[in-house]
């Protein structure tokens, strides 16, 4: 299974003929490789796995995964609790 994450474009550069971005994931900076997203610009949400963003997303569809993400560490961390009392 692979699990691609939403991240912010931050910053565009060129690495040596490669379209690559400075990609922001909740306060942690990634350099991400954009040429399979010609189009991305600073400000767009990006879905990236393995260092390579994989394609565009809309800022709603960006927070609705966020929020997915925050209820299952939520959950996950109930979990916990519960296996420890």
């Amino acid at each position: 299974m692979c699990l691609g994450i939403p991240g912010k474009i931050v910053e565009t550069f060129d690495f040596s003929g490669t379209k690559m971005a400075k990609v922001d994931f909740g306060g942690v900076l990634q350099d991400v490789c954009i040429e399979t997203v010609p189009d991305a610009e600073i400000g767009d949400f990006v879905i990236v796995h393995a260092g390579f963003a994989l394609n565009k997303l809309s800022v709603e569809d960006a927070m609705e995964t966020f929020a997915i993400l925050e209820e299952m560490k939520r959950l996950a961390d109930l979990d916990d609790q519960e296996n420890h009392d």
